[in-house]
């Protein structure tokens, strides 16, 4: 990042920081059960709400019991179940119609992140009925009152029930807009464990770890207050005491309670303190792959914390310490590594993995501006970078592992890597043995790169690569190179359609 453009994203942050104490954050008043806010809408007299779900939890019918509770009330509700999981603008539209054909007077968002942002971005058109979403990208551009916002939060990770944000894609665009505005924070907050007993186990295990992503960026960030520092350390402590657990039973009720609180207090550290880059990149990312958001934060925060490097040694060692994941006479860098490798070893023990695949080398450039617009100046982040450097992240994200694959949407793969790994199979090696082989017989020519080709495919052992469709073969290049090399490398593997 050029030194101009360093000193202006400081000062940006420096002056937000000082006006942290006289902005208008407020937290959600927490409310225990569904019929604890059927009671509170009674109160205020709210007679019709409209409910923002998606459809795979209202086909389960977990948005019954909140049915009943209203019901039971004597308040009347509109259903809109069709929130995708990176909600749209269309989902927004759809459900700002709903409430105003129907004369709702409040919104329950019942689900995950998805349902929470479509909610409130609803609500955000509802009282700005001439602004449209792509105009409500950025900081305080709402700036009115929404309805009465009841968030129930069924996983436990997005933070959102206590956030001033909400992401939309525009799906024709292929972007994410980051909307923050202290008007989207929700009003209340429903923290019923019950609702996350039947969450799967990946589901469990990505959405703790973008509970996790949350306290450490907000942590290690330069806008921190004594609250939210100490709401992202219970935060990390409890992802580190209870998330392993709630993966794998997931009707531990304790670590099912554990973990919404945990959700909870990160979503309090960052909407004080904000994320950083890990963010800014899973957003892009989302947005031009429909890649979820808490796998893309969960395989990126080890990346991004190993980029930041002694940026962040102080203050990531001071969370390690602190959450115990490393021991208190730990200096700071030896805690920081201990850290990640902590988190390199929970994505392992749940099976989230260490890479994404899929990712374009074209795509690259435009996603990394996306990543570049949002991160810059407003995440205080602990090292500054600008497009191009977040190119990086993309490239390690990536892993140096290329899918060749129509069905992946991946790249066309050159021929020669090809033919070998078809007569490997056509002489009768299974996927196991073609793997072994290519790996003792074939490197680069340059002494400082090696090459290691694999082929991946899902049908039976034996077979040709002619008997199988192109949705079930991709060949993987694995590139271990030198930093002098790594651009041309990049040039050379990185093959667009």
């Amino acid at each position: 990042m050029n030194p101009l453009k360093k000193v202006y994203c400081r000062a940006y942050q420096i002056c937000f920081r000082a006006a942290l104490p006289f902005l208008p954050y407020r937290e959600p008043k927490i409310l225990n059960s569904m019929t604890e806010a059927a009671a509170e809408l009674q109160r205020r007299k709210r007679s019709r709400v409209l409910i923002v779900t998606d459809a795979s939890l209202s086909a389960l019918g977990l948005p019954d019991g909140l049915m009943g509770a209203l019901t039971d009330a004597g308040i009347a509700y509109s259903l809109y179940d069709r929130t995708v999981s990176n909600p749209t603008v269309q989902n927004v539209e759809e459900a700002r119609a709903m409430y105003l054909a129907d004369g709702c007077q409040a919104i329950i968002a019942f689900g995950g992140g998805s349902s929470i942002d479509c909610a409130k971005a609803a609500g955000a058109r509802i009282v700005k009925p001439h602004q449209p979403v792509t105009k409500m990208r950025g900081l305080l551009k709402v700036m009115h009152r929404l309805p009465d916002l009841i968030a129930v939060p069924t996983t436990a990770g997005t933070g959102s029930e206590t956030t001033l944000a909400a992401v939309i894609t525009d799906p024709e665009r292929h972007h994410k807009y980051p909307i923050n505005d202290f008007s989207l924070i929700p009003h209340y907050a429903i923290l019923d464990y019950h609702v996350t007993l039947g969450l799967p186990p990946h589901v469990t295990a990505t959405t703790g770890m973008d509970a996790l992503t949350h306290a450490v960026e907000a942590y290690i960030g330069r806008s921190t207050t004594k609250h939210t520092r100490a709401m992202a350390v219970e935060a990390v402590t409890l992802v580190r005491t209870y998330l392993k657990r709630a993966y794998d039973n997931g009707q531990d009720v304790e670590a099912r309670q554990n973990m919404q609180r945990a959700a909870y207090c990160a979503g309090i550290a960052f909407t004080q303190s904000y994320v950083g880059y890990v963010h800014g990149v899973a957003h892009s990312l989302g947005g031009r792959y429909g890649t979820a958001h808490g796998l893309a934060n969960a395989v990126l925060l080890p990346i991004v914390l190993e980029q930041y490097g002694e940026r962040c040694y102080k203050r990531l060692g001071r969370l390690s310490r602190a959450s115990g994941a490393a021991p208190e006479n730990a200096s700071d860098e030896e805690a920081s590594r201990a850290f990640i490798d902590w988190i390199k070893e929970m994505n392992r023990s749940m099976n989230i993995p260490e890479h994404l695949t899929g990712i374009r080398r074209s795509d690259i450039p435009a996603m990394a501006r996306f990543a570049d617009t949002e991160s810059n100046p407003l995440y205080p982040v602990p090292m500054l970078m600008d497009a191009k450097e977040l190119e990086t992240l993309y490239t390690l994200a990536a892993g140096e592992l290329l899918l060749y694959s129509k069905a992946a949407g991946g790249f066309a793969p050159p021929a020669a890597f090809f033919s070998i790994s078809a007569i490997l199979l056509h002489q009768g090696h299974d996927g196991v043995q073609a793997v072994k082989i290519l790996r003792q017989n074939f490197t680069g020519g340059d002494v400082d790169v090696q090459v290691v080709v694999e082929l991946v495919y899902h049908g039976d052992d034996g077979k040709g690569v002619n008997d199988l469709s192109d949705d079930q073969v991709s060949l993987v290049f694995k590139v271990h190179v030198g930093d002098d090399v790594q651009e041309n490398l990049q040039n050379l593997f990185f093959h667009s359609e």
